[in-house]
């Protein structure tokens, strides 16, 4: 109930008026009694201290005088001082001196009673006036010693105080009704000035609970220049200055999200408990597990074996370490950085797949170790050869020095080759062999490869056919490179089949593509082997195949062409042995699809 503020403000008012009402009546009050107990006795003093003639008139006997008691009450009856307040509430006795016996008194009643020893009547029993004050008694009183005609007697003046006791009863009957009309009117007012207060204020909150909800375009008004008002208006450039910050944020936000989506790099991190509260899809998929967030995958699980949390967490803020993991056929490359150490942050892990460099860099070795092998193996017979023939210079027969002549000539033309095949890599990796594009006849290219290879095939009893379809369409595409494929080709058909093999070549159209298959009956590739028969340098037989006086670049060069073109080459899959390699390009030429 007194949670609300009007209620609040209406008890704060109606206890500062009972407590102003309750305070000045008690100001009051006092103040009267004081000032009716000084009134007294100033007036009783001014009588009986100042009024000579009424003091001697009591003092003064008569002759004759028989009864000075009664005598006292006339004179007492007949003063016309300021004696008696209407001789309604003071009553006056004349005691005996001694005694203190009443004589006499303004209420014959009450001259039949012994009178209570007060100390003023004590005081002036000593023959002194009796003129003590005290305010909280009942009553007020003085005393006077008087000597008349030889006798002493006691002027004893009593006041019972039923004035002041009538006067105070007003003055509580009026504080209670000025106190029930100043309630009335603090509670009106109080409910005013609430009403003034908490309208701006329930506008406050009705905006704050706008803005807890999201809702930033609401704009209080401004009704008053006071504090409230300064307040509204401090509260709508807070809540715009807000909004402008959550957009900020949010924007921010977004583009984290939106990178942390779609970056090949994985992303995960987590509380300083190790429970994880991000983790984005490429995390998920380098891992192989879903990461669901605050779920039951946590540190632990994913990391504990490259990293324990704790040690992560004790890493400097511009450090990191460094793990690798390897998961399944990948190598994942991991960063563990604690994050915002200073608000007790937790731990973040980026992964990173360096499969692809692993592998790259395992062919860089590869092919750094055959490109050494290849140039050093001919190196070794021409140096061979060559010491032989100084040597023996002159002691050799002629036709043996023309054989060793030979193999130095023929070893110089495998280098030679090598070297050729290596600037032709070189100039497809740098981008700077262009293709020589023109419309040409397949037909007739693959014929012309046909006619070129045809005596070295007779030369190892091979039976070579040659079958293309009809109509098959000119092409857009550098022929001197497509032919360099198709020698290719069948050349290493003519090489790896034994003598008197079978060569079938074949040409025709699918589509807008145009293709040629070589098959032969020799010894063939192992399916082990086919995923890497394009890779350079990669022979299946590496002795046979220098025996032949390949290089391994053949097959890496020609897959570079067909890909410029925009084509493909493959190992067809068929029963039996042998091989078959199949060639298609597009018929418009590079630029105009995939094949």
């Amino acid at each position: 109930m007194f949670r609300s503020l009007h209620m609040k403000l209406v008890l704060i008012m109606t206890l500062l008026i009972v407590s102003l009402m309750t305070v000045v009546g008690a100001f009051l009050i006092n103040s009267v009694v004081s000032f009716y107990l000084h009134d007294f006795y100033d007036k009783m003093w001014e009588v009986f201290s100042q009024d000579t003639d009424f003091v001697n008139d009591l003092r003064s006997a008569t002759e004759n005088e028989t009864n000075g008691a009664e005598r006292l009450a006339d004179i007492l009856d007949s003063y016309t001082g300021t004696l008696g307040v209407d001789g309604r509430n003071r009553n006056y006795y004349v005691l005996d001196g001694h005694t203190a016996q009443v004589l006499a008194s303004s209420d014959a009643q009450s001259a039949q009673k012994a009178l209570t020893i007060t100390e003023n009547l004590a005081t002036a029993l000593n023959g002194e006036d009796g003129y003590h004050s005290d305010v909280s008694a009942t009553y007020m009183d003085v005393a006077f010693p008087i000597q008349r005609g030889g006798q002493d007697y006691i002027i004893y003046i009593y006041d019972t105080r039923q004035t002041v006791s009538d006067l105070n009863s007003s003055l509580i009957e009026l504080i209670i009704r000025a106190l029930f009309f100043g309630l009335v009117i603090s509670i009106l007012l109080s409910f005013l000035l609430s009403k003034t207060m908490i309208t701006p204020i329930e506008r406050l909150t009705e905006g704050a609970e706008r803005v807890a909800e999201g809702d930033f375009t609401h704009k209080i008004t401004v009704a008053s220049q006071d504090e409230i008002g300064v307040l509204t208006g401090t509260f709508n450039a807070m809540a715009r200055q807000l909004q402008e910050t959550l957009e900020e944020v949010e924007n921010e936000r977004n583009k984290l999200n939106t990178l942390f989506l779609h970056m090949t790099d994985g992303v995960v991190a987590f509380s300083r408990d190790g429970t994880v509260i991000h983790a984005n899809p490429a995390a998920e998929e380098m891992l192989g597990r879903s990461i669901p967030l605050g779920g039951y995958v946590d540190y632990d699980s994913l990391f504990q074996n490259i990293a324990p949390l704790s040690q992560v967490l004790e890493v400097e803020s511009d450090g990191y370490l460094e793990g690798v993991l390897a998961r399944d056929d990948r190598i994942l490359e991991l960063l563990l950085a604690p994050y915002d150490k200073e608000r007790q942050g937790g731990v973040l892990v980026v992964i990173h797949d360096v499969t692809e460099q692993h592998k790259t860099e395992e062919m860089r070795r590869e092919f750094v170790a055959n490109v050494s092998h290849e140039l050093r193996t001919p190196l070794t017979n021409i140096r061979s050869y060559a010491e032989t023939l100084v040597d023996s210079a002159g002691d050799l027969p002629p036709e043996m020095e023309k054989r060793f002549l030979g193999v130095i000539l023929n070893e110089s033309d495998r280098m030679t080759h090598i070297v050729q095949d290596l600037l032709t890599l070189s100039r497809f990796d740098s981008g700077h062999s262009e293709l020589k594009l023109a419309p040409f006849s397949f037909s007739e290219a693959v014929r012309d490869v046909y006619n070129a290879i045809l005596m070295e095939a007779q030369r190892h009893d091979h039976t070579v056919s040659l079958y293309t379809e009809p109509d098959i369409p000119d092409i857009m595409g550098d022929r001197e490179r497509i032919v360099q494929v198709m020698m290719n080709v069948v050349s290493n058909a003519i090489k790896y089949t034994p003598d008197g093999g079978k060569i079938d070549i074949s040409a025709g159209q699918n589509g807008n593509r145009v293709w040629m298959e070589v098959a032969d009956n020799g010894i063939g590739i192992p399916a082990a082997d086919r995923p890497r028969i394009f890779e350079r340098f990669y022979r299946v037989d590496k002795a046979r195949s220098r025996e032949s006086g390949g290089t391994g670049l053949g097959l890496s060069i020609a897959k570079e062409i067909i890909d410029r073109h925009h084509g493909v080459i493959t190992l067809v899959d068929r029963p039996g042995p042998g091989l078959t390699v199949r060639i298609e390009l597009l018929v418009e030429g590079p630029g105009h699809g995939t094949v």
